[in-house]
């Protein structure tokens, strides 16, 4: 058989041969990927791909998997994005010429094992491993050929993921769809001499939940293709191939998977995607498909038998697919079980669903894979010894505000079905939904992720994404953080930013846009869109009017940077970088803008109107932002920005969008001038503010040392101890763990020290994380993160740390004479991330996010601290 050439529209092509320029000299280029194994310039021994409008066939046994087949489609279609030549692809027999493309899988292609048995391909790396796919270059690899660049898979996905690896290399965005990044054209691709391959992936499934989709995501598919049906799923799956994800948790509100579009499951098999459901659909049945075949109530005390009915048919369904199996059982509509429910009763359910599994699909229950999740209160549950077999996977959860509650004791006895994380990038729950912008900072993920793969929670990842778009960059990170959490350092994420920037927007502004996309993720995290509002940052001290003049800064970069360049490169850039700072920017000056009208109007000051006025015109911007975004790509993606952002005053209310309430005075009133909002930050007093990463030293010992978290936090870095797993410092003083901080304040007397901290939970159990501080040589006094903060909604100092993203803890001192001291804090608990440290003596100004660091001497701001950025702009 042979496919016809595909007429696709113009490519832009990848580079990366200068990742290093805004990471310092320091920096090796290409510090996370190598250099590009796809050139347009040829090289010694390497294999033309295509030159002079000619481009080597390509070759796919017909016994192959079908969605080896489909994929192969894929890279004929990208080399002619790249090229604009469509090579020939055949599967029934092998092509003859100077240099062809051989693709299969072991064992399903007659002529890769061929090539193996003739000792002319080394699959020993390969054979028998997970995923994993070899590229290489053979010479007469059979009669009329010369040279084969050989594409040989493991297994299903591991030729697949070749595949799309040779076409990420020639310059096509996995986000080439979904975010219409354009691919640059090159006259010419070779592909270098050597082995190239990616290994095995540390994470086995890797993957995104589909979640919180409306009104977003379900009106744009209503829209563009009559539902959430397989019609929008096939752009879903090929986007998780090209990122090397394998799994998916379907969208589940007002939407059954298996049940809306019969084809929906099918075409997710031939793909290559293991199927799931969501932490309370259990047995591959959806919480829809229950409000439309069940009966009675979701109560296996009173209700077994259908129940069990219920969840037969969902195997059944299943057949030969491949899925991981959700088992338990939470409320309906991912409610808590009723008040009777307990661990005997789960216990049972757990088993009587194994049991139809083994009926059902003829097989040992432990041959099928199962995770259950421990979500919410069903964590208390195994807490309180609750247990499943040991094939099951055990999916721990974060606490929807990507925190991490629990991981696995170092030592205990490990699993054979191992131990998974549900992650968070989007929710709809308290204290505040979050569902419009990107609100993830790599930093964060990279560090709670990095918890999670050193204490051995690496079997499955799986990440609630909501609407899928604008979740573009943390996804990318998240898989390819999932493949090989060992190739990206914590000092590497700028540069993993940087390296996507550039495949992407190409690498001449790639630093630029790096930047930007690490800031307003920062900026957003400091507290989310949707939990904004007039008294969020101080008008006082002036810290408003900084927050909205960094953000108005980063706008004026992102703006400039479009206008450079090319027109078909602006939709995907307005997507991904100018639209979430323009949007945001504009939101914070909205909520500032109503801070300063009602003080005005306190005052009855004369600008009090203007500033209302004013407040109306961003409100509607708003509007305007929204319908840009929009009206990208001829209207592709409308309906993707419906999310409600603006005006809540509960956690999901109001349901659409309202203007925050503002002050206009009959002009007979408004006659006062407009008095200076700014003010003394202290009152007189000297204080001492340090971002963590400045310490002035740090002492390690034995294998536990300080490390640096460049951009985590609020305001600058965070500091904390590797390795993560490392047992509790039992003692804290004299030669242990800690960092010191020299300053000088001219003033003697009692002080508080302010310790700002990741808003880490206690994922290790007992009584919390713990820490020390002291002054000088004062003893060290200990101090719990966790005392009264529990992961459940209503749980006061919890709904504190996630909306503010910090915690606060104090410590009372007392410093004997003005000086010079040596404030220190001590290492105790693993996971602890410190951001800053503040020494007061009672006269500062409360702040949002805490006064800007200082020099040493007494409550004088650092050079280059974020406030006085601000001033000098």
């Amino acid at each position: 058989m042979i496919f016809p050439p595909v007429n696709c529209f113009l490519p832009r092509l990848l580079a990366l041969l200068l990742v290093v320029l805004a990471l310092g000299a320091s920096q090796p280029a290409h510090a996370l990927d190598g250099p590009s194994y796809v050139t347009s310039k040829k090289q010694k021994d390497s294999f033309t791909l295509e030159a002079d409008g000619k481009a080597a066939p390509l070759f796919a046994s017909a016994s192959d998997w079908p969605g080896v087949l489909r994929a192969a489609k894929d890279l004929q279609a990208d080399i002619n994005r790249v090229t604009r030549v469509t090579p020939t692809l055949t599967t029934d027999q092998a092509p003859r010429g100077k240099e062809v493309v051989l693709i299969g899988t072991l064992g399903k292609s007659p002529l890769i094992d061929q090539l193996v048995r003739d000792k002319k391909l080394d699959v020993s790396a390969v054979a028998g491993k997970w995923e994993v796919f070899v590229e290489q270059i053979v010479e007469h690899p059979l009669p009329g050929v010369e040279r084969a660049l050989v594409i040989a898979g493991s297994d299903k996905r591991g030729t697949i993921y070749g595949i799309y690896d040779l076409s990420q290399q020639m310059g096509v965005s996995p986000w080439y769809w979904w975010a219409d990044v354009p691919t640059k054209l090159q006259k010419a691709l070779y592909v270098s001499a050597g082995r190239h391959t990616q290994g095995e992936p540390q994470v086995k499934y890797r993957g995104i939940f589909l979640n919180d989709e409306a009104p977003a995501l379900s009106g744009w598919a209503k829209e563009k293709f009559g539902g959430i049906n397989s019609k929008m799923y096939v752009h879903v799956f090929e986007l998780l191939l090209r990122l090397k994800g394998n799994y998916l948790w379907p969208a589940m509100w007002g939407n059954a998977f298996n049940d809306d579009d019969k084809q929906s499951p099918v075409l997710a098999d031939e793909y290559g995607i293991v199927m799931g459901t969501s932490h309370h659909e259990p047995m591959v049945r959806s919480q829809q498909e229950w409000k439309r075949y069940g009966s009675g109530p979701w109560n296996y005390q009173t209700n077994e038998k259908t129940l069990q009915d219920f969840w037969r048919q969902g195997i059944r369904n299943m057949g030969t697919k491949e899925s991981l199996v959700t088992v338990g059982m939470r409320g309906d509509g991912d409610e808590p079980m009723s008040e009777g429910s307990n661990i005997a009763l789960l216990e049972k359910i757990v088993a009587d669903q194994r049991q139809i599994l083994a009926e059902e699909t003829h097989k040992p229950a432990a041959q099928t894979p199962q995770l259950w999740a421990l979500y919410k209160e069903v964590q208390d549950y195994y807490d309180k010894g609750m247990r499943v077999p040991d094939d099951v996977t055990l999916l721990l959860c974060d606490d929807n505000w990507g925190n991490l509650r629990k991981l696995p004791k170092p030592g205990e006895k490990p699993r054979a079905g191992g131990y998974g994380i549900y992650y968070h990038f989007d929710y709809v729950g308290g204290p505040r939904n979050y569902k419009w912008l990107n609100t993830n900072p790599l930093p964060r993920i990279w560090e709670q992720m990095h918890l999670a793969h050193e204490y051995g929670a690496n079997q499955i990842w799986i990440v609630n994404v909501g609407d899928l778009k604008p979740m573009e960059l943390p996804i990318s990170f998240f898989l390819d953080y999932a493949w090989n959490p060992d190739k990206i350092k914590a000092d590497q994420v700028a540069a993993y930013t940087q390296q996507w920037a550039a495949r992407q927007f190409g690498e001449q502004h790639a630093p630029d846009i790096a930047d930007i996309l690490a800031k307003y993720a920062k900026y957003n995290a400091r507290r989310k869109p949707e939990l904004l509002d007039a008294n969020t940052y101080s008008l006082a001290t002036g810290e408003w009017a900084t927050v909205v003049t960094d953000y108005n800064a980063l706008l004026t970069r992102a703006e400039a940077i479009e206008k450079q360049l090319p027109a078909e490169a602006r939709d995907a850039y307005y997507q991904l970088v100018l639209h979430p700072v323009q949007a945001c920017a504009n939101l914070n000056e909205l909520y500032y803008t109503v801070a300063q009208n009602r003080e005005a109007a306190k005052k009855g000051a004369a600008t009090t109107n203007a500033l209302a006025d004013k407040a109306k015109a961003l409100y509607a911007k708003d509007a305007e932002i929204k319908q840009r975004y929009h009206a990208l790509a001829g209207g592709k993606w409308n309906h993707m920005m419906d999310q409600t952002h603006i005006g809540y005053t509960y956690w999901q209310q109001p349901p659409v969008d309202k203007i925050p309430e503002v002050v206009t005075l009959p002009a007979d009133q408004a006659t006062a001038s407009a008095a200076p909002y700014n003010q003394a930050a202290n009152d007189g007093k000297p204080f001492f503010a340090v971002e963590a990463e400045q310490y002035t030293k740090a002492v390690n010992a034995g294998p536990i040392t300080w490390q640096r978290l460049p951009d985590l936090g609020r305001t600058a870095g965070a500091v904390t101890t590797f390795p993560v797993t490392a047992a509790a410092t039992a003692a804290p003083g004299g030669a242990s763990p800690h960092l010191e901080y020299r300053f000088t304040l001219a003033q003697a007397g009692a002080v508080t020290v302010r310790a700002y901290l990741a808003p880490t939970l206690n994922f290790l159990g007992g009584p919390g994380l713990r820490y020390a501080v002291s002054i000088d040589e004062e003893a060290p006094q200990l101090v719990n993160l966790h005392t009264g903060l529990v992961a459940d909604n209503g749980n006061k100092p919890w709904e504190k740390a996630v909306a503010e993203n910090i915690i606060l803890r104090d410590t009372k001192h007392t410093l004997a004479k003005p000086g010079a001291h040596v404030l220190k804090f001590w290492r105790v608990d693993p996971g602890v991330v410190l951001e800053k440290l503040v020494v007061d003596f009672g006269g500062l100004t409360p702040t949002y996010l805490g006064p800007p660091a200082t020099t040493a001497e007494s409550g004088k701001r650092a050079a280059g601290s974020p406030a006085q950025r601000a001033e000098a702009n």
